[in-house]
C-alpha cells in the first residue's frame, strides 16, 4: 500500500473539528485531499469551516500525524479504503455524509456485496438472542453479508450467526463496524469474536487507531451500519435506544426497515413494535426480508428451499424418544426453565431429565442459556 496516496484523505479524518461531513464539504469544494492542504486559509474560512479546523490544515500537522498512523495501519495488517476507491462500500458513497476514509480489517471483497444490517438491544431477552442468531444465519446462509455493530447482546449474536453458517454451509459472511480504532476490541468479552470476524469476515472503521469507546461515536457509527446496507432488521430495542437511531438513519437514506415484533409487556419489545406500527416491515423468519429486497435481487440470491421450518420441526420431532418430546413440549422460545422446574414439571427423575436435554441439545432442538435454564431453539 503506497502510503503517500492516503496521506491526504487520512489527514482529513485526523483534522480537529472537521468530521466527516464538513471533510466532504471540502472535498466537494477543492476537488481532491491534496487541493485542500495547498488551499489558502482565506479559501478554507470561506467554506464556513471551524477556525480550528483550517488552521489545523494551514499547519499541515495532520498530514504529519497521517504519515505515522499510515505506518501504524500497515503494522496492523489493515488497509485503508477511500471515497475513490472500487472496493469503498458503494452504498455508504450515496449518504449524505459517508466516510472519507474506512479502516479495513479482513476481506474488503465483502463490503461490495449485498447485505443487510441487523440490530438491537445489548441486553437481549433469550428470545431476542435466538431471533438475531438464526436471522443472521439464514440470511448469511443464502449469501446476503449481514453487518452489525459488534456491541453485546443482539449486535454479537448476529455476527455469531453469520459465522455459524460459514461453518455448517460454506457460504456466510459478516462485517462488524466499530466504535472505536480498529485495534480497539470492546467490549472485552467480544475479544474472540473479533479475531474471528477479522479472520473470516471483515471488520471497518471510520476511527483513527486507537481511539476508545466514547459514547458519541456509537450513534456516528450507525450511520455506517444503515447506509451500507438494503435495508436493516431491529430485534429488540427500547424507547430511546441506538437501534431506533440506525433504524431512523436508515429511512432517510431510502432503505427498507425491518421489525421483529416482542411482547408488549417487554420494554425491549418497545423499539420494533413501535416501528411496525409505523409501517415497518414485521419479520418472523429471514423469508420475510427477502420478500423486500428487488427482484433481481432475490432471484440471484435466494433459491426456494425444498423443506419448511415447519416440516423440519414435525421431522425433528418425530426422532424423539418419550423423554425427550415430554421435555420438548414443556419449552417455549421465548421463555427459559431451569432444570429444577422441568423435572418437577415432567414427572422424571434427575437422571432422566438431565439425559434427555443432552440429546435434545445436541440435535439442536434445544439451547442451553447461562444457569441451566434452557429454551427451544428456533429451527
Amino acid at each position: 500500500m503506497p502510503s503517500d496516496s492516503y496521506l491526504g484523505w487520512l489527514a482529513l479524518g485526523l483534522t480537529p473539528g472537521l468530521g466527516a461531513r464538513l471533510a466532504g464539504k471540502l472535498l466537494r469544494e477543492f476537488g481532491s485531499p491534496e487541493a485542500v492542504f495547498a488551499a489558502s486559509l482565506t479559501a478554507l474560512e470561506a467554506c464556513h469551516i471551524p477556525a480550528e479546523a483550517a488552521q489545523a490544515i494551514r499547519s499541515q500537522q495532520p498530514l504529519r500525524l497521517a504519515e505515522k498512523e499510515v505506518a501504524r495501519v500497515r503494522e496492523l495488517g489493515a488497509k485503508l479504503l477511500t471515497w475513490d476507491d472500487p472496493a469503498y462500500p458503494p452504498r455508504l458513497r450515496e449518504i449524505y455524509d459517508p466516510p472519507p476514509v474506512l479502516y479495513v480489517r479482513g476481506n474488503a471483497e465483502l463490503l461490495g456485496r449485498h447485505s443487510i444490517s441487523i440490530v438491537g438491544s445489548r441486553k437481549p431477552s433469550p428470545y431476542g438472542v435466538q431471533m438475531a442468531e438464526k436471522l443472521g444465519r439464514d440470511l448469511a446462509g443464502r449469501g446476503l453479508v449481514v453487518n452489525s455493530g459488534m456491541a453485546r447482546g443482539i449486535d454479537a449474536s448476529a455476527h455469531r450467526g453469520a459465522l455459524d453458517a460459514l461453518k455448517q454451509s460454506g457460504r456466510g459472511a459478516t462485517v462488524g463496524v466499530l466504535g472505536t480504532g480498529i485495534d480497539v476490541i470492546y467490549p472485552k468479552e467480544n475479544r474472540k469474536l473479533h479475531e474471528e470476524i477479522a479472520q473470516h469476515g471483515c471488520l471497518i472503521s471510520e476511527f483513527p487507531l486507537g481511539s476508545f469507546a466514547a459514547p458519541q461515536n456509537f450513534p456516528v457509527r450507525n450511520r455506517i451500519i444503515a447506509g451500507m446496507a438494503l435495508g436493516v432488521v431491529v430485534v429488540e430495542g427500547a424507547q430511546y435506544s441506538g437501534s431506533l437511531i440506525t433504524a431512523r438513519l436508515a429511512m432517510e437514506f431510502g432503505r427498507e426497515v425491518y421489525g421483529v415484533p416482542g411482547n408488549v409487556t417487554h420494554a425491549g419489545s418497545f423499539g420494533p413494535n413501535q416501528l411496525i406500527k409505523q409501517g415497518a416491515k414485521l419479520v418472523t423468519g429471514w423469508e420475510d426480508v427477502v420478500e423486500e429486497l428487488p427482484t433481481d435481487i432475490r432471484a440471484e440470491l435466494f433459491p426456494a428451499e425444498s423443506v419448511s421450518t415447519e416440516e423440519r420441526a414435525t421431522l425433528l420431532e418425530a426422532t424423539f424418544s418419550p423423554e425427550e418430546k415430554t421435555l420438548y413440549g414443556l419449552l417455549s422460545a421465548d421463555k427459559t426453565r431451569h432444570v429444577d422446574e422441568l423435572v418437577e414439571l415432567s414427572g422424571l427423575s434427575s437422571s432422566e431429565v438431565l439425559a434427555a436435554l443432552f440429546e435434545l441439545e445436541m440435535r439442536g432442538a434445544i439451547r442451553q442459556m447461562p444457569g441451566k435454564h434452557f429454551v427451544k431453539s428456533l429451527l
